[in-house]
């Protein structure tokens, strides 16, 4: 059931144009080594394919995160970044698979996971989605991505560790490192710009790294063709990242008006990430969240639905993120349903296919069914136009997942449909 067949053609799906915001009734799609061969109507034919009669269900892109932390076991991040490499990879083996299982066939890690763990899943030697990896994120002493203690003077900047970040400080400093990370593969720089929950020493609304510092990451990641990224909650710190060049905003819940419209007028991507906060509040205690960081909270808490809701207004470019932590992980799917508070289904779907793909510069490959795109989908019981809370019940609706055109996922019920 789950090898690699070399064709497999779907019979009477209900295809979900995410770009669109619309369902096409009665279609076929033929999958050939991996990749959309042909969409067609019922006419289609493939006499080597296995087919597979979906009778009306909807199939849909693959989903795409662009917010994660594949290392990110626990919601200590200085539990992490002092445990063995190979126990790091071996807690985020199972982490990949539950993504994956959930849906989520590419996702874009935004601090810690490296070359090596997105080669392993490539190769089949990990199973889980295919990972858009930026290295260590760039952080100043004292900064959002600095996790010593505050008793402790030294930092490690040993690659082989597992941390999350790295310290830099001073152009010269961040030019270097923003090199290295490239040197060894990332497809997107982060930059820490201003503080954060998880972070022991700073403060919720400090701003992090110089003008100059973050123009040096920039120019950089320019020269190298990819983008920096910036963590970033309030607007002073969005603001300084954008008149800076940084492309894309995680988080943001402090954002006001002003900086929203810069964020327009830039054509600047925004990932915020409900979930993350949802879920802090409900179960970071017993995830490993230090008391610190929960105090830290309700400060960023209750800002990221009005954030959200400004953004979308004003027709910011809006993509699907989540920054869960350790066992809070299988929240990933409820960033739908809090979206949906303030957006309609068919914008948070776009924020998951189309408007991902555009940030990870794979328009036309990944977030569509069409010729020539990568042969990830879903068949999902149940239109998530309609009631985008279907995605959010895997164990039921989440039928078959179908990565880079090998099934990984195939529930009895749809296989005895077949």
């Amino acid at each position: 059931m789950n090898g690699i067949p070399t064709q497999i053609l779907f019979r009477d799906a209900a295809l979900l144009d995410p770009e669109a915001g619309r369902l096409h009734a009665r279609r076929s799609v033929l999958c050939r080594d991996g990749v959309v061969a042909a969409v067609g109507g019922p006419e289609l034919g493939a006499p080597d394919a296995r087919v597979v009669n979906l009778r009306g269900r909807t199939l849909m892109p693959g989903l795409i995160d662009a917010h994660v932390h594949v290392n990110a076991f626990s919601a200590d991040i200085a539990t992490i970044e002092e445990s063995s490499p190979a126990y790091v990879t071996a807690r985020a083996s199972r982490l990949l698979r539950d993504m994956l299982q959930r849906g989520f066939t590419t996702v874009r890690d935004v601090a810690g996971a490296d070359y090596g763990i997105a080669a392993a899943v490539d190769e089949g030697w990990l199973e889980g989605p295919q990972i858009v990896q930026g290295g260590k994120a760039l952080s100043q002493t004292g900064g959002h991505g600095d996790h010593r203690p505050r008793g402790r003077n030294s930092h490690d900047p040993c690659h082989c560790m597992p941390t999350l970040s790295r310290v830099c400080d001073g152009v010269d400093q961040v030019r270097a490192a923003a090199r290295d990370e490239i040197r060894r593969g990332a497809r997107h720089l982060k930059l820490m710009v201003s503080g954060g929950v998880a972070s022991p020493t700073d403060r919720i609304e400090s701003v992090q790294f110089s003008r100059d510092e973050i123009r040096a990451a920039v120019e950089e990641a320019e020269a190298a063709q990819i983008y920096v990224t910036g963590h970033a909650y309030t607007a002073a710190a969005v603001t300084r990242a954008l008149e800076s060049g940084v492309r894309c905003i995680e988080h943001g819940n402090l954002m006001d008006e002003r900086s929203i419209e810069l964020l327009v007028r830039r054509d600047a991507f925004y990932v915020p990430t409900l979930a993350t906060y949802s879920a802090l509040a409900e179960r970071g205690r017993e995830s490993g969240l230090p008391e610190e960081s929960y105090r830290k909270l309700a400060a960023v808490l209750e800002g990221g639905l009005r954030a959200l809701e400004l953004a979308h207004r004003a027709g910011a470019t809006i993509v699907y993120g989540t920054d869960l932590l350790g066992a809070m992980q299988d929240a990933q799917l409820s960033e739908f349903s809090l979206r949906t508070q303030v957006q309609p289904a068919a914008a948070v779907l776009r924020a998951a296919t189309t408007t991902a793909a555009r940030l990870l510069g794979q328009q036309g490959r990944l977030g569509v069914i069409a010729p020539g795109a990568r042969a990830d989908m879903l068949v999902v019981d149940g239109d998530p136009l309609e009631d985008v809370a279907v995605l959010t019940r895997p164990e039921s609706c989440l039928l078959m997942v179908v990565q880079g055109g090998r099934v990984v996922r195939e529930l009895p019920s749809l296989a005895e449909s077949c």
